[in-house]
């Protein structure tokens, strides 16, 4: 006897064929036939997400954040065909005492070429054979999200400096077009605000921004912007409020090249306005806590020459600069004249106690003696000028008051640089094209970690301050070829190390290092504040995550845990 057999008999496999295709013509495709060919979760923050990958960790999307900063949020949609008019929207986060959060910001990461990696990568450098790595944060979704191809959507929920502590529940969805078919998804989210309140910062944070014709063109669509005319400061302006949302607080401005000169009988007029204007844009959108005064100087040529100082030179109605060794008397007779009437300047605006003064970038064993010599001859006409630089060398004990290392010789020679902080000198870090190997950085191939632990390091080893050079030196197209190489001596400036940020017209875009940083601000604040009231345990925390100036734990749940529990420390009354 045959056995019966099971399942739907072919009547009722008849009539869910005949309901499937019902459904079909009504353009919805059936949720459960979506779960098996398109895939559409949360991702933590910190994964860099390449569009080759095809499976990535879920996680539950619930952010932690203090009141005063932002709740972030990453998914990821995939399918097995292309995704046609992808779209995200976030509906409002609420608590159920009533509470609401501001409209969360959508956007929609992309992905830039690495050409060349750097010259000593890290054992955690993330390997992708496309060599495409996730960076920009875009406005607008790609047209066409292609099969088997995996799309990052970034969500950042500003938490207000007065908003009610508690729990609040938002959605995102995603609808589009697949297989013909109208899509829309949608996940519950959570933001779990502590009662911390961040406003300002204390860690001093400067990202050198460029000006030059070629930059401000990229930024203005395009379209050339003329020196000093109205859409000239208009982007600046552009430039000072991306600074102030990610929490910048110290922006280099150079006098020098700013001022206005006239020679009237062997003496100069010198007018401060471009400067003053520039001063002013950065105070008025919130940036300035300091000003790094512009330098000076820079090599005679090659990289262990000797420092020379620039003067401004009458060609008719144009200034031109040109070099001359600190000893000339064409550089003695100017600098005569602009240190006093820059003092002067800054004692009449009231800036005298946020000014300092950069002399010649990146000193070195083999030429530091020049610098000191530029030194001692600014201090004769400035006395009280405080002297910041980046720099390779420990011998100008005496000369600086703001040093800043770059972080693998704040590692070699931090027995040094104790010493200089216990004697009241300022001791910062920076990072650039080095250090590379197992040290932090913000290069686009590490794990986004590693640049959120940079001030993590601020903290672990007492450096209140972090410099990098490259806000938005950008190429010709910075959303191509993410590397970069100098002319003189064929250095190659890895990806992210020359730009944080990316240009639209009239505005400047996100990125994924660039929020990681913000968000490490965030961190430093939170550990200096726990530090006040229990020092042992913030210690503790950045021990835990910090081993030493090249090992740090990158297990992400293990970072959210932590983070999580010094919220939980400060809430408590």
């Amino acid at each position: 006897m045959k056995a019966k057999p099971s399942g739907l008999t072919r009547p009722a496999v008849l009539a869910a064929l005949i309901a499937l295709l019902l459904t079909g013509c009504a353009g919805v495709l059936p949720q459960h036939d979506f779960s098996s060919r398109l895939l559409f979760q949360a991702v933590d923050p910190l994964e860099k997400v390449f569009r080759e990958i095809a499976f990535i960790p879920a996680v539950e999307p619930v952010a932690d954040a203090a009141r005063g900063e932002h709740a972030s949020f990453q998914f990821i949609v995939r399918g097995s065909g292309p995704i046609l008019n992808l779209r995200a929207a976030a509906a409002e986060f609420r608590s159920e005492a009533g509470g609401r959060l501001p409209a969360a910001e959508i956007g929609y990461v992309g992905y830039i070429h690495v050409g060349r990696t750097t010259e000593d990568p890290s054992r955690d450098r993330l390997y992708n054979l496309s060599g495409y790595y996730p960076d920009p944060i875009l406005e607008n979704a790609p047209n066409v999200v292609p099969a088997h191809t995996t799309q990052a959507i970034w969500v950042s929920v500003p938490v207000p400096k007065d908003a009610t502590p508690g729990t609040y529940h938002g959605t995102l969805t995603v609808t589009g077009t697949f297989d013909r078919q109208a899509l829309k998804l949608t996940k519950t989210c959570t933001v779990q605000v502590y009662s911390p309140a961040i406003d300002k910062t204390r860690l001093w944070v400067t990202n050198w921004f460029a000006t030059d014709k070629e930059r401000l063109a990229l930024l203005n669509g395009g379209a050339p912007v003329e020196p000093y005319s109205d859409k000239y400061w208009e982007l600046i302006r552009v430039i000072a409020r991306k600074m102030a949302a990610y929490r910048q607080n110290v922006v280099l401005i150079s006098p020098l090249h700013l001022a206005n000169y006239v020679l009237d009988n062997g003496r100069f007029r010198i007018d401060f306005s471009r400067f003053d204007k520039t001063v002013k844009i950065f105070i008025d959108e919130g940036v300035i806590g300091r000003i790094e005064g512009g330098h000076i100087g820079r090599r005679a040529g090659a990289w262990e020459t000797p420092f020379v100082v620039s003067v401004p030179e009458m060609s008719g109605n144009k200034v031109e600069f040109k070099s001359y060794p600190i000893s000339d008397e064409k550089a003695r007779s100017f600098y005569s004249q602009f240190l006093p009437a820059l003092v002067s300047h800054l004692n009449e605006k009231g800036w005298s106690s946020i000014y300092m003064q950069h002399l010649a970038d990146e000193p070195t064993a083999d030429n530091f003696a020049s610098y000191v010599e530029i030194a001692d001859f600014v201090r004769q006409y400035a006395p009280n000028l405080k002297f910041v630089e980046a720099c390779h060398t420990t011998n100008l004990a005496g000369t600086l008051g703001v040093w800043v290392p770059q972080l693998n010789f704040f590692d070699t020679d931090n027995a040094f640089y104790k010493e200089r902080a216990a004697k009241g000198d300022e001791v910062w870090f920076y990072t650039c094209v080095f250090p590379q190997g197992a040290y932090a950085n913000r290069f686009i191939e590490l794990p986004l970690i590693k640049t959120r632990l940079l001030h993590w390091i601020n903290f672990r080893y007492n450096s209140p301050g972090y410099l990098h050079w490259g806000l938005n030196y950008w190429s010709a197209n910075p959303f191509d070829e993410a590397t970069q190489i100098q002319t003189e001596g064929g250095l190659v400036l890895p990806a992210g190390d020359s730009w944080i940020v990316y240009p639209a017209a009239g505005k400047l875009l996100s990125s994924i290092r660039l929020e990681a940083m913000r968000d490490g601000i965030v961190d430093h604040e939170l550990l200096c504040r726990l530090e006040a009231k229990r020092p042992e345990e913030a210690r503790e925390f950045a021990r835990q995550l910090v081993y030493s100036f090249t090992l740090y734990d990158t297990n992400i749940p293990a970072f959210r845990e932590k983070r999580r529990a010094i919220l939980k420390m400060l809430s408590e009354e």
